[in-house]
């Protein structure tokens, strides 16, 4: 497992808009089709990364409550299905099965949409606001396997509660730390 960090999207970018196959309702969805009009958070995930893993259950949760106030979550798997089966879109349903995934879980197979997003790792978090311009990058939390510290997705919570207040959302931000997104050759 090769960590990489995140390569930080400049804040205020634009989100690029995409259409993927949503593989838990096996339906074509774009960005415009999905974004919040108060705040859309776009992450980089996938079914084997252990930093993933790590961070899954308290992710659903996070969501779960967020989406309650609004804010739309999107997930994307960018890896490379072929030589990554456990990332394969038929798995990719089961593992949003298997851990209540309250959004879409999307499979980007030519990898042009976290080429877009400059995306690096997994996991690899992105909050847009109702502009949709980049107001957060970065990290769920300060969390990774084997370093004991506790799962709360505190990063990214405080972004999101910023935006939820009315207050600018803090630029100061730390880059997330995953497994490298797996591109094709």
């Amino acid at each position: 497992m090769a960590e990489t960090p995140s390569t930080m999207l400049p804040l205020g970018t634009i989100a690029p808009n995409f259409k993927l196959c949503d593989t838990i309702s096996n339906r074509l969805l774009s960005l415009d089709d999905l974004h919040s009009k108060t705040a859309t958070v776009v992450m980089f995930i996938c079914n084997h990364c252990p930093y993933v893993k790590h961070i899954q259950t308290k992710l659903a949760a996070v969501a779960k409550s967020y989406q309650q106030k609004g804010i739309q979550f999107i997930a994307i798997n960018a890896n490379d299905a072929t030589k990554y089966l456990a990332d394969s879109p038929e798995k990719m349903k089961l593992e949003a099965k298997a851990h209540d995934y309250t959004f879409p879980y999307l499979f980007d197979e030519t990898q042009a949409v976290a080429k877009a997003y400059q995306a690096a790792c997994t996991p690899d978090f992105y909050v847009f606001d109702h502009n949709m311009a980049c107001v957060y990058r970065g990290r769920f939390d300060d969390a990774t396997p084997g370093n004991q510290n506790p799962v709360t997705g505190k990063d990214l919570t405080t972004a999101l509660d910023n935006i939820l207040n009315g207050t600018p959302v803090d630029a100061n931000q730390k880059p997330s730390v995953g497994c490298n997104i797996k591109w094709k050759k």
